[in-house]
This record gives C-alpha cells, sequence and structure tokens, in this order.
C-alpha cells in the first residue's frame, strides 16, 4: 500500500489526510504538538474553554464533502450552529451595523447610513457574485503549477480588475466609508490589508451570503477533533508531540522523515502543512536552502495579539463576532503592514463563544477573546515579554469603554498569546499568523505551489500555497493538492 505523511494537524492537514486515506493511502499525520489543530489549537481552563482560532466558519460545503467521500455525514461527529448577525460592526463615535443574511434589514441599516449606498451594495454583491465563481468555484482547487496555468486565468481575473484592491473596488460601489469599512475588512481575516489586497478576495461575501456564518458545538476545536475521529475511523494515524526535524532526499525524492524524538519512516510522498519557508529548511537538499532563502525575500502577513478572557455572569447583548474598529483605518493598516510599533488605537476582533454556545464556559460564566492584528517579528524590534501584559490591559480597556462597561469588575482569568508565541508554538516565519501575504504577485502561480518544481513527491497543503489562508482556502488547498497526489501516486 503506498504510504504518505502530513506534516501538521491543522485544517489543511487533516482535510488532506483524510482525502488521501479515503482514496486507500495509508495515511500518517505527524503533529508537533499535544493536541491536533495546529492554529485551531484549544486550552480548557476550570471549564472554559478557549479555542486559539480560527473562529469564523464558512462554506460548510467544503467541510461536509470530506465525509461525503465515503458516504459518511458529518453530522455524526460535528454539530455546526448558524451565528447571527455574522458580525456586528461599531465605531468609536457610536455607530453600530450588524452585518447578517436578511435582506429588509441590511437595506434598512444600509439606507439610515447612506440611501444611495442601497443601490451600490446590491452591485456589489452582483460583483461578489462573479468573482466568487471565478476566483473560488473555478480557481480555487486548481493547483498553479506552470505559469500557462496563471495565463489561461487571467482574462477573467482582468475582467474584475483583479489587479485593483478590495477597498478600491468596494468604494466604487459604495460612498459612505462605514460601509466601505463594512465591505473590505474580510480580507484581514485571511491576513490581507484591503489597501492592498487582490480585489479577487471581495468573493468572501458571496460566501458568506450563500453559506452563511458557522460555530461547532464545543468550539472549532471539535470540529477538528471530528475531523480526527473520521481520518482515524478510516484508518489514518495521527503522532503528536513529535515535531518533524528533517526531511530526507534521495536523488530527487523526499525518502524519509526524521522527527525531533530520533522517530524516522520511508514515506512514497510528504505533504507539508507546516509553515512553507520553516518546511524547506528541514530539507536536507539544495532545493531547501534555496527555496528558503527566496521565501525569506517575499512579503508575509501580519501576526496576532490575542487576549483569552473569562468573565463572571453572562453578556447577552455582546454578540459571537463583533468587529470595534478604531478611529483610523488606512493609517492603521499602514502601521499593521509597514510599521514597526503597536498601534494606541487599535481595530478589534471580539469572540464571544458563549452566546452561541453556552456550554464554552461553566454556569453563569462567559469566555472571549480579544484578537488585534499586530505587525509581525520582522517589522521592528517590539519587545513582546515587556509589551503583552500592558497591551492586553489597552485592548480589554477599549472592549470595556466601548462593548463591555464593568468588564473589568467582573474579569476572571485572562492570558495572552501573540507573535512570539507564532513563531515559538507554531514554528512560524517571523510570527506571522498566515504565512505569504496574499498580494495579486503572491497569489496563484506566484504562492508556493501545491508540488515543489524540483521535489516532485514534496507536496505543500494550507495558508501558505495555492488559495490560501481561512479555512475555506486551507481546506480548498487539500482538495488540489489531494489531486495531483492521486494523479502522481496512482500513475
Amino acid at each position: 500500500m503506498t504510504a504518505v505523511a502530513v506534516i501538521g494537524s491543522g485544517f489543511g492537514g487533516l482535510a488532506l489526510a483524510i482525502r488521501l486515506q479515503s482514496a486507500g493511502f495509508e495515511t500518517t499525520v505527524i503533529e508537533a504538538r499535544d493536541k491536533p489543530g495546529g492554529r485551531a489549537y484549544y486550552w480548557n481552563k476550570d471549564g472554559h474553554i478557549f479555542d486559539a482560532g480560527p473562529t469564523v466558519i464558512t462554506d460548510p460545503a467544503c467541510l461536509r464533502e470530506l465525509w461525503e467521500l465515503t458516504g459518511a455525514d458529518i453530522a455524526r461527529d460535528v454539530n455546526l450552529l448558524p451565528v447571527s448577525p455574522f458580525y456586528r460592526l461599531s465605531w468609536p463615535d457610536g455607530g453600530i451595523f450588524d452585518y447578517l443574511d436578511d435582506d429588509e434589514q441590511l437595506t434598512r441599516q444600509i439606507e439610515a447610513l447612506e440611501p444611495r449606498d442601497v443601490d451600490g451594495y446590491r452591485r456589489f454583491l452582483d460583483y461578489s457574485a462573479g468573482v466568487f465563481e471565478e476566483g473560488y468555484v473555478k480557481l480555487g482547487a486548481v493547483p498553479f503549477l506552470d505559469f500557462k496555468s496563471m495565463l489561461r486565468a487571467a482574462p477573467q481575473l482582468a475582467r474584475y480588475q483583479a489587479w485593483r484592491s478590495v477597498y478600491s473596488v468596494v468604494s466604487s460601489f459604495v460612498h459612505n466609508e462605514k460601509l466601505r469599512q463594512a465591505l473590505s475588512f474580510h480580507t484581514l481575516l485571511v491576513g490581507g490589508n484591503p489597501m492592498t489586497t487582490s480585489s479577487i478576495y471581495a468573493l468572501i461575501h458571496k460566501l458568506e451570503r450563500d453559506g452563511g456564518v458557522w460555530f461547532a458545538r464545543g468550539g472549532t476545536n471539535r470540529l477538528i477533533a471530528g475531523m480526527v475521529t473520521h481520518f482515524e475511523r478510516l484508518g489514518g494515524r495521527l503522532r503528536l508531540s513529535d515535531g518533524v526535524d528533517r526531511i530526507k532526499v534521495e536523488g530527487s525524492r523526499a525518502s524519509t522523515l526524521v522527527t525531533k524524538s530520533g522517530w524516522q519512516q520511508r514515506f512514497d510522498a510528504i505533504a507539508s502543512n507546516a509553515d512553507v519557508l520553516r518546511t524547506y529548511e528541514m530539507i536536507d537538499h539544495p532545493r531547501g536552502r534555496k527555496a528558503a532563502a527566496k521565501l525569506k525575500r517575499k512579503s508575509y502577513s501580519p501576526s496576532l495579539f490575542v487576549v483569552h478572557f473569562s468573565s463572571r455572569g453572562e453578556w447577552p447583548d455582546v454578540p459571537h463576532h463583533s468587529i470595534l474598529f478604531g478611529p483610523r483605518y488606512a493609517g492603521l493598516l499602514n502601521d499593521i503592514y509597514k510599521g514597526s510599533a503597536l498601534a494606541d488605537d487599535p481595530s478589534i476582533y471580539l469572540h464571544h463563544p458563549t452566546a452561541t454556545d453556552p456550554g464554552m464556559a461553566p454556569p453563569g460564566k462567559s469566555t472571549f477573546y480579544a484578537l488585534a492584528p499586530v505587525p509581525h517579528l520582522g517589522r521592528g524590534k517590539i519587545d513582546w515579554e515587556r509589551e503583552s501584559g500592558p497591551y492586553a490591559k489597552r485592548l480589554l480597556q477599549v472592549i470595556e469603554d466601548r462593548m463591555m462597561p464593568g468588564l473589568s469588575e467582573r474579569l476572571d482569568d485572562h492570558f495572552t498569546f501573540g507573535p512570539a508565541e507564532f513563531d515559538s508554538e507554531l514554528n512560524s516565519h517571523l510570527g506571522s499568523a498566515f504565512s505569504l501575504e496574499p498580494t495579486l504577485m503572491q497569489s496563484a502561480y506566484f504562492r508556493v505551489h501545491n508540488r515543489d518544481d524540483v521535489i516532485l513527491n514534496l507536496y505543500f497543503v494550507g495558508a501558505g500555497t495555492h488559495p490560501g489562508a481561512g479555512i475555506p482556502g486551507v481546506v480548498g488547498s487539500a482538495k488540489a493538492t489531494a489531486k495531483l497526489m492521486l494523479e502522481d501516486l496512482q500513475a
């Protein structure tokens, strides 16, 4: 039987492993941490379940497909709950906008901000539907291995002005600045700057409006657990607490994985869901050094600073997902993507899972996390050991002032996870939270290929390869990579 290895048990790695095991390959997933999930790790502290993230689940169909490959039903292992509103957006002046799948309520809110933008929003949704069809349906699971494949896609991408930024395209449809922010911030969820990320990423709106926004009962970690259960039920093997140290290459083929414990095994093919640059650094072949050096010259998405906290009592007026915009938008984005210091006026994503699933905390208590994009470790010399405490306090104060009055009096435990941990615990280059920045010239063919160009049985899956970050993105990358592996290994 063909033996394959998948390095890393994030969403992309597990999705690929399920596809390979479903196809009859003997698949082993190797994970460095003590629990599967990669960025979707979790902590259980005194009955509070803290998801490390991601927490926004869209396009549940791409997840259901992983079970349907063998005639199974995702509902056997995972209970997906709808979230509404998708997001509550708020501004320092007290303005609030609920983004949800209800045309009547959306129209009423848009009209209150700017009547002429009602028609503009509808035209934007038509645009989003177009780029969704071209960029996600047709190209989301298609590997770009040569420049010809990029040229074939170019006319469709040009038709939707892919060279323009999401913010620029949104601004051509709506005039109100708050609406422009509300319709462009989504690229931050996949590591992209709305001011520079290709307008193709406007497809996220179509994805949400059609498929909704969901949450797994028990947390995102239960979706991971369900994937692991399904994978192991099919006969797959998961090896935890033993990260890969070296990938041996014989001739032009990857042959053996060696872990930090000294365990080693030969495989017919190896796929990596780990950081793309760090993966190349593990390869004992000139290709590894050359590719790593090239990747170091690329631009990377920012990091994240996350404050996980619990509180006494419940917060019925705080929805599941909130975005607290700061007083600046373009200026703050410039500080995050090009600056070297921490902004004093952060924008914050507030995750309140107990709004949807009270079981995420003990009775009478609540669980949250507050997330702020911050410069990655290559953007300056921020001393995170010194800054994490004060910055956590700053984020909590903004939340208390604007959304949760009295929070400081009801606050229980809190802890942080930031750029230093993305680097040390997730082995992410520069502590980037989303790998390569999704600019036009770092997308599709210009991103790390799903199959290496030199070591032809070495594959990539996850945020660093095509199509990019986000749960639908990395699950789509698994579909693209699995197709290549099946063609190559069954030939």
